[in-house]
């Protein structure tokens, strides 16, 4: 009976817990359909005219790109820069190599806001003005984290006898690479730069240090709530940046769990 009675209270506490989490979102997407600009509860008629208008606006489109080139270009980056440090920690033993491994993963660990003011005071050193670049530059320090991540640890998981072989069999090491190497880790590199475009899309702390007078789409939602305008627009773009961190999310946790080749 005790046993039962916990495994009830367990449930409802995950339930009290998940309503706490996601009710305030479920809240705002319902506001995103609400026929009135004024959020008020219960919702008295439902309308899809925001979404209408929220894509008319300019402000919002240009946003939008802004925040789409930013997280594309920054998640190639960190797929150049992220899986070769990986094979370089993985790979070689050397003086030092734990070290670097903690460096490579300690933008992540940095308080958002700590990394803002570092890259900004460090492009004001150099001279140099804030642009997409520095947007950029900024996104790609946590998206490399996400991408070495996961690379350094299907690494492991499939260890050096797959590479061992081929070359045992007189492959190239390009042939090694593109046969058995990357076979390997496709998932692992789908996965990781999902995950790293989920992350730079919605990113606002460290955006705000080098995005400059430019608004990515978080930081128009940002400016429009403090200011108190577009809010039924806001309800929508929040949506939308729900949708575009979710949906990789999900594909990249599904992707993760398997791909270890099979050839």
């Amino acid at each position: 009976m005790s046993g039962r009675l916990s495994r009830i209270l367990l449930r409802i506490w995950m339930a009290l817990v998940l309503v706490f989490l996601f009710a305030p979102i479920v809240i705002v997407c319902l506001y995103a359909f609400n026929g009135s600009n004024i959020q008020s509860w219960p919702i008295a008629s439902f309308s899809t005219k925001w979404f209408i208008l929220a894509w008319n606006d300019a402000q919002v489109r240009e946003a939008l790109w802004l925040s789409v080139r930013a997280g594309l270009i920054s998640t190639a980056i960190a797929l150049l820069l992220g899986s070769a440090a990986a094979f370089g920690v993985h790979r070689y033993r050397f003086f030092g190599r734990e070290t670097i491994s903690f460096l490579v993963v300690l933008p992540l660990a940095l308080p958002g806001i700590i990394t803002g003011v570092a890259l900004n005071s460090a492009f004001s050193f150099a001279g140099i003005g804030l642009s997409l670049t520095t947007i950029i530059v900024g996104h790609a320090t946590f998206c490399i984290v996400v991408v070495y991540n996961n690379v350094i640890a299907r690494l492991r998981r499939t260890g050096t006898s797959f590479v061992e072989a081929s070359q045992d069999l007189g492959a190239r090491p390009l042939q090694t690479f593109r046969f058995v190497t990357l076979p390997s880790l496709a998932t692992a590199l789908v996965s990781g730069a999902l995950l790293a475009f989920a992350l730079s899309f919605d990113e606002v702390v460290v955006t705000t240090f080098t995005a400059g007078a430019q608004n990515t789409l978080p930081l128009w939602i940002f400016g429009a709530i403090r200011l108190g305008q577009h809010l039924p627009e806001v309800n929508v773009v929040v949506i939308v940046v729900l949708l575009v961190t979710i949906i990789p999310v999900a594909i990249s946790s599904r992707l993760a769990g398997g791909g270890v080749a099979r050839r």
